[in-house]
């Protein structure tokens, strides 16, 4: 299934392995990995073409389906667990209705669905007609060709993921030395998935580059990662940065962050400044990711809601918080978070966006252990 710009294999609870290091060695086989080509298998040769969704009915009296994401590395043996994908969150909803995991009502089914990794409540409104999905519709996602029927996600207080709170460290900017590198400034948010956000001009970038103009220099993607590797080590992931890239590839997730600016999408649109309210950039496992990750954009809400944040300091003067345009590289998100202002740190009721989804294919996958 398609799940806004990712795509993954959607799999029942019940028809994998059982055993972590069997099923880990099962989805690795099924998407073709390790290889950059992921020839012999299901995968796209990119991060957001490798993903696995494992669904199955919950027993909570909250949920009505628990979801399980799980990232395939394309170039490494490695099945990673740690935090979720909101794009492909989108399809879970679809996915359960065309399982009839769930009763049907129309036209709008809402699927509550228990993330496993984040162990957090996500609720899908799937529109849905003749007791079936309504997978058509006239909703455009930037990054995704033609349109289709609209899907709101709510993350239902999504703050704390990995610890207790929204700003792990206690505080809206945290100033850490980077091998190498000068002191980088940066704000460490956990809503959704957690994010480390940097103004794009202290790492030496405009913010408005193409992801292939990013993936094409090593020496920039060596300098983020040490950024995102510090980061993983300030918020206790991992204890050494150089091994970020193996311990924790998925989290936190590196986020470039300017201004409201003029940019050119990697379709050709131009996109005028005054049609964003901030403009930013997401890596994917250690690539630039090519739209922006949706739990991205659901922390990037949250973000904005904190008082002297990196993403607050970029964000557009007088923006309404509950219709935030995000301008990515392929084209621009909506976004929107609800939220009561607190002593420390605000408590983020809810953030909630929009994508579509699409059924590409039912059937068998072969797979020879």
């Amino acid at each position: 299934m398609r799940g806004g710009t990712s795509k993954g294999v959607f799999f029942l609870e019940d028809d994998l392995p059982k055993d972590r290091d069997s099923r880990d060695r099962f989805l690795l086989r099924v998407m073709g990995s390790p290889d950059s080509k992921q020839i012999d298998g299901l995968g796209g040769a990119t991060s957001v073409t490798s993903k696995v969704a494992i669904i199955g009915v919950s027993r909570r009296p909250d949920a009505d389906i628990d979801y399980t994401f799980a990232q395939v590395s394309v170039d490494k043996p490695l099945v990673s667990y740690k935090g979720n994908c909101g794009n492909i969150s989108s399809a879970v909803g679809p996915f359960a209705i065309e399982r009839r995991l769930v009763a049907i009502e129309e036209p709008v089914t809402t699927v509550r669905i228990y993330n496993t990794n984040t162990d957090k409540i996500i609720e899908a409104e799937v529109q849905t007609s003749g007791g079936h999905v309504k997978y058509d519709g006239d909703y455009e996602i930037g990054g995704v060709p033609g349109s289709g029927s609209p899907i709101k996600l709510k993350f239902v207080d999504p703050s704390g993921t990995i610890s207790p709170r929204l700003l792990t460290t206690g505080n809206a900017v945290d100033e850490i030395q980077i091998p190498g590198m000068s002191s980088i400034r940066m704000s460490l948010v956990d809503a959704a998935n957690p994010l480390v956000f940097v103004s794009s001009k202290d790492v030496g970038l405009k913010g408005t580059e193409l992801p292939s103009e990013i993936d094409q220099n090593p020496e920039v993607l060596k300098k983020l990662e040490t950024v995102r590797g510090m980061a993983a080590v300030r918020l206790g992931l991992i204890d050494d940065y150089q091994t970020s890239a193996w311990e924790c590839p998925g989290l936190p997730k590196m986020t470039l962050v300017s201004p409201p600016q003029d940019y050119v999408t990697s379709n050709g649109r131009h996109v005028k400044a005054g049609e964003v309210d901030i403009v930013a950039r997401m890596m994917s496992m250690q690539k630039a990711h090519p739209s922006y990750a949706m739990t991205g954009a659901m922390c990037t809400a949250a973000a904005a809601a904190v008082p002297g944040s990196i993403v607050a300091k970029a964000m557009r003067d007088s923006v309404n918080l509950k219709k935030i345009r995000i301008g990515h590289p392929g084209g621009i998100l909506e976004v929107g978070v609800e939220y009561e202002s607190g002593e420390s740190e605000p408590n983020i009721l809810g953030t909630f966006g929009y994508r579509t989804a699409n059924l590409l294919l039912d059937g068998n996958a072969f797979c020879r252990v």
